[in-house]
């Protein structure tokens, strides 16, 4: 492993997060509302995410709108994770793409929930929090994305199917994916206590505290009994299905 101290990394730590910023600022449902000839905000709840996609379009539109946003969410944790793989940080032992993956994935998601090009109001960073974990397990062990994608759709289509509380099923992936990584953190650097250790948890607490606190609303309705069920059933007939809801 090659060791890198800080001062020869600073530069790309602070490249990184400006690029992931405004990677994360581009929407893709509004961009596919545009394509469709609609204003996403005028749509529903009003939301630029895969939820309000899917009620409008249809399951199969909103699901591309997911996988987009996963992609946006995952695909630069995963050149970083390649980039700085075979290196760690000098006299820690800590792998510094452990750190790069998770750091962009902050950042995208602050792009995503804080768009610069929107008047900082976009969607609510699911997609592209569940994509990044979903990369970035996959890329500990190839095996690891089966069961990434096995626990993505229990974790989150399952419990949603069931329940049809879509936005606690959607938080709850994102705290599962959350405490799978942390274990795997957990047993790689047993008995080593630095700031870059720390940096990791802290990189997945944010994202966390991220998403969770972009859907306050929700929970508030939630609690309240007032928040909207998420039939997947009538998802997949769009608009015209959730008129029957």
């Amino acid at each position: 492993m090659r060791e890198l101290a800080f001062s020869e990394l600073w530069y790309w730590f602070l490249l990184m997060a400006v690029l992931c910023y405004f990677i994360g600022c581009f929407n893709f449902a509004v961009l596919i509302a545009r394509i469709k000839h609609k204003d996403i905000h005028k749509m529903g709840s009003g939301n630029p995410g895969t939820m309000n996609i899917s009620r409008e379009f249809g399951l199969k539109v909103g699901l591309l709108n997911f996988l987009l946003d996963a992609c946006k969410g995952g695909v630069p944790a995963v050149i970083s994770y390649f980039i700085f793989r075979g290196c760690v940080f000098a006299g820690t032992g800590v792998v510094i793409s452990d750190f790069t993956r998770y750091f962009c994935g902050v950042c995208v998601v602050i792009g995503h929930i804080w768009p610069v090009t929107m008047k900082f109001k976009g969607g609510k960073g699911i997609a592209s929090t569940l994509g990044l974990f979903w990369f970035c397990i996959a890329c500990e062990r190839w095996w690891y994305f089966l069961i990434a994608t096995a626990a993505l759709l229990f974790l989150v289509v399952g419990y949603i199917a069931l329940t049809e509380w879509g936005s606690m099923g959607s938080l709850f992936g994102v705290t599962g994916f959350s405490v799978w990584q942390g274990i795997e953190f957990c047993v790689r650097y047993e008995g080593m206590s630095n700031v870059w250790v720390i940096a990791c948890f802290l990189c997945l607490f944010a994202l966390n505290f991220l998403t969770w606190f972009a859907h306050r609303k929700n929970l508030v309705r939630l609690f309240a009994g007032e928040e909207h069920r998420t039939s997947v059933r009538k998802l997949s007939h769009g608009k015209r299905g959730m008129k029957n809801m």
